[in-house]
């Protein structure tokens, strides 16, 4: 398997200890960004996530109980990447997509709707700067969305924010350095549980393999409790 690094060269990428000003290689958008490859490559997160609207056909068509299994297909989707502000959204619309699929009341096509616009606000190395990685945050968006949390909520407000704290946990405890796709998967599996336990809805959850670790050139292997043969 080809491991993923700079989306136009392959070279691999770092990240910068302050912002500076960078210039899309695809769109040519400028904008400030702590993140390009080591020959100078920048890639904007408007065209790194260049057609994730597709996930909301699949989705809307969807009767999966596990949220892990539609996680995967969209993973497999040529629009992402082994590692991006994609799945800052995958993991609640995964989440949103079984959640109705097991019997929980919710527009889908709205919330849907929801997720793909508060998952594309979370920038790509969000997990590194801000110490919070974006699929734990998109675990809790996608509590929100089916409470309808507001700001002004009482006990939605605080389950939101106890499912992301518990997606974090669950991230943090494993240690870095990042992994999208392991991120996800923790974040989902924790917010079957939460789910099922904070809002009587069951989702279906099988043991998780991941299938990807030859296109991480991070990955931790035996470290990780997602790697295949461990």
């Amino acid at each position: 398997m080809k491991k993923e690094e700079c989306l136009i060269c392959k070279a691999p990428l770092e990240y910068l200890t302050e912002d500076a000003w960078m210039e899309c290689a695809l769109c040519g958008k400028k904008e400030r960004s702590k993140t390009r490859c080591v020959r100078g490559h920048y890639v904007c997160s408007s065209c790194h996530m260049s057609g994730m609207d597709a996930i909301a056909g699949m989705c809307l068509r969807e009767t999966e109980k596990n949220p892990v299994r539609i996680l995967e297909k969209m993973m497999s989707m040529p629009f992402c990447h082994m590692h991006g502000p994609e799945h800052h959204v995958l993991a609640g619309a995964a989440l949103l997509t079984a959640y109705r699929s097991c019997g929980g009341e919710l527009d889908l096509a709205r919330g849907l709707s929801e997720m793909l616009s508060r998952g594309r606000s979370v920038p790509g190395g969000a997990c590194g700067f801000w110490g919070a990685c974006g699929a734990g945050i998109s675990a809790g968006m996608y509590v929100s969305i089916v409470t309808h949390a507001t700001p002004l909520a009482r006990e939605e407000w605080g389950l939101s924010n106890q499912m992301t704290s518990r997606a974090l946990a669950a991230i943090g405890e494993v240690g870095g350095p990042r992994c999208c796709k392991r991120n996800s998967y923790l974040a989902v599996a924790e917010a079957v549980r939460f789910t099922e336990e904070k809002l009587g809805v069951s989702m279906e959850l099988a043991p998780i393999v991941c299938s990807r670790s030859g296109m991480n050139s991070q990955c931790i292997g035996g470290r990780c409790p997602f790697f295949r043969g461990k």
